[in-house]
């Protein structure tokens, strides 16, 4: 047979299976694209949404609106963008605690994290960093675990609520190392750092965003990040896992969903459009110094990810017995 009259034979047996996509992605957007932030206007997760959305704005030829939703960790915004048409019109920036740990701590969702979402791209991904005010008598890890084992209890650790990423990270820390630390609660990153300066508290998990210009300052002292490997910006400061906590990783995330059923042809556009967005040399400028790694992935790649991550949070969720009230 003629190669061009194969080729002819196999476009029409084609045809008719990529029409139904092609049309999805020719009539998409039609009206403007919804980003709901979780959290209110101001931090890395609004900045990152507004970020990328004003450039799929341009390359979609459509308005993209960031809408603030927050409440309850996350999860208000999330089960808002669940019960969305599913049109890739209405995107959940979501995070670590909207998207893995929520669902083990809360009881009453009103969506299912695994199978009410089509996650569209990881948008960043940062280690938490463990560091202590400089009075505490330890400077490394290992000091650090030998004195709270010596003395249990009498080491405190604060974080912005029950439930966090930074809450259920030291949980994860005290059942690896078999310490017993005093959990301090607050409202906000911002007020653990303070009480943290002024020595009412003793160590605190945190985001490097957070914390990378106290420690360049010398008025915290870092022990240990959550990754699995070292971060770049710190380069002298080991992981858990090199200090004999084999499999120690956690991390604070953000990524984009679109909610389950939404055609595969819009949520690989999107995804196209998102990741060309996220490794913009703008972009990439503008959060490398905050200590996030933005860097985007493939759909796939991200359900495998956040699949993982439902896992382990929940694991952890249980093992530690917490509870949100």
């Amino acid at each position: 047979m003629p190669q061009f009259r194969r080729r002819q034979i196999l476009a029409g047996a084609l045809l008719p299976l990529l029409a139904p996509a092609l049309h999805a992605q020719a009539s998409f957007p039609s009206k403007p694209i919804h980003i709901i932030v979780p959290f209110p206007p101001g931090g890395s997760t609004d900045v990152l949404a507004r970020r990328v959305g004003e450039k799929i704005a341009v390359a979609l030829k459509q308005p993209v609106v960031v809408e603030n939703k927050p409440g309850a960790g996350g999860t208000l915004g999330a089960a808002y963008v669940a019960k969305s048409p599913a049109d890739g019109h209405t995107i959940l920036m979501g995070v670590t605690g909207s998207n893995a740990i929520g669902p083990a701590l809360y009881s009453n969702l009103t969506y299912d994290a695994t199978k009410d979402f089509a996650p569209l791209t990881m948008a960043s991904v940062s280690p938490l960093l463990l560091v202590v005010n400089p009075k505490v008598p330890a400077k490394t890890l290992e000091q650090f675990v030998a004195l709270a084992k010596q003395k249990p209890k009498s080491i405190s650790h604060g974080t912005p609520g029950n439930g966090t990423s930074m809450h259920l990270t030291a949980e994860m820390f005290k059942i690896a190392t078999g310490t017993d630390l005093v959990h301090v609660p607050y409202k906000g990153s911002a007020a653990v750092l303070t009480d943290l300066l002024g020595g009412q508290i003793d160590a605190m998990f945190s985001d490097m965003q957070v914390l990378m210009q106290q420690v360049k300052a010398g008025k915290v002292v870092p022990l240990a990040v959550t990754s699995a490997k070292r971060h770049p910006m710190l380069p002298d400061v080991p992981t858990m896992a090199e200090r004999g906590y084999a499999g120690f990783e956690a991390l604070s995330w953000q990524g984009l969903f679109a909610p389950a059923g939404t055609p595969p042809a819009v949520v690989a556009l999107l995804s196209t459009e998102m990741n060309k967005a996220l490794r913009s040399n703008d972009i990439q400028e503008y959060f490398g110094p905050t200590g996030l790694i933005v860097e985007g992935s493939t759909p796939a790649e991200y359900k495998e990810f956040v699949d993982k991550e439902i896992r382990k949070w929940g694991d952890i969720v249980r093992r530690a017995g917490v509870k949100v009230e």
